[in-house]
């Protein structure tokens, strides 16, 4: 864990969105605005919100994704609608993606799997080139969702290895099932799977943990409170983690009541942050219903947490060197 916290902002919209989240005096006294390095140092951990919305549609706030690069590698964690533009928006081709990581089933984390699986094989260069079996690792049911993908997918990986020469390997999916413990561990990147809550009758839904060298990141994945977030995020450099929150116009729904009891509110991931105390805390996959205003989620978490907060959006990336944490918000 770096030990100094420096912000490196670029552009209006991360000026306007650190403004209402970082404006605290913990960060305030620490806080150095600076230019971020054209390339990551191999010792580098990076991490970019790929998507931090739900189901819903909207083009600024795509669906859960969230890159992380370290040790070259470049790690896929869930794979919601959008991920494949995002992850070109981040400089990245298809096909350089090493391996995908998912939380859980729902629709926002896999609805846009078939994408990153397909278009990571098509032989050009400026889109795919992956040659090896696109590796995927999730809860159990891993392996049944990969066989059903390749399986509706069947015409395209037939027709393009016929036509286009795509080596077969390439189109082959090797799923890994885990719930806990090391999942992957490669080039001094260590991912670590953990269970979590995401509601009464939701199995095989899970938080990872990323560690390299003494830098680590923490995505909670879809959850209510859980202990093993607070346990697993302890001292990371980032604990990036979904909140749940409904104007109170819509909270006799039962819809509404419903979709709330499979998330945190902001309160419960207060006492998460608190608990946890790492560098930043950062929100991502807000389900936030009927649009309430950001300044109410930073008020009712702020009943529980006091440090650093940055609410994310799309595209925000944060940079964990030894000189510190550097945030900016790439260009769309």
């Amino acid at each position: 864990m770096t030990s100094l916290r420096t912000l490196c902002v670029t552009g209006a919209a991360a000026l306007t969105a650190l403004a209402v989240t970082l404006a605290m005096p913990a960060i305030a006294q620490e806080a150095a605005l600076a230019t971020a390095p054209d390339a990551a140092p191999a010792d580098d951990l990076v991490v970019t919100l790929l998507g931090t919305g739900t189901p819903a549609l909207h083009s600024d706030r795509f669906s859960s994704a969230n890159l992380v690069q370290a040790g070259g590698l470049n790690l896929l964690f869930d794979a919601g609608r959008g991920a494949t533009i995002r992850i070109k928006q981040a400089g990245l081709n298809i096909g350089q993606i090493d391996a995908t990581f998912l939380t859980n089933f729902h629709s926002d984390h896999v609805n846009g799997l078939a994408d990153v699986f397909m278009t990571g094989y098509i032989r050009v260069p400026y889109i795919g080139t992956r040659q090896e079996p696109f590796q995927l690792y999730g809860p159990i049911g891993t392996q049944k969702l990969a066989d059903g993908l390749r399986m509706t997918h069947q015409w395209d990986i037939d027709t393009r290895i016929l036509d286009e020469q795509i080596p077969e390997p390439a189109t082959r999916i090797e799923a890994h099932e885990s719930e806990s413990g090391v999942v992957f561990e490669q080039n001094g990147v260590k991912v670590t799977a953990f269970p979590v809550k995401h509601g009464d009758k939701i199995e095989n839904a899970i938080g990872y943990r990323i560690d390299y060298g003494d830098k680590s990141v923490l995505i909670s994945g879809d959850t209510t409170f859980d202990q093993n977030v607070v346990e697993f995020g302890r001292d990371t450099d980032l604990v990036i983690h979904e909140v749940g929150m409904a104007v109170q116009d819509m909270m006799d729904s039962p819809a509404v009541q419903t979709a709330l009891a499979h998330h945190t509110s902001p309160e419960d991931v207060g006492r998460v942050f608190a608990a946890a105390q790492p560098d930043f805390a950062v929100y991502s996959h807000m389900v936030l219903m009927g649009n309430p205003p950001v300044d109410e989620l930073i008020t009712r978490t702020r009943t529980t947490y006091d440090g650093p907060l940055v609410i994310g959006k799309d595209l925000m990336q944060f940079r964990l060197s030894d000189q510190g944490t550097s945030i900016q918000v790439l260009k769309e």
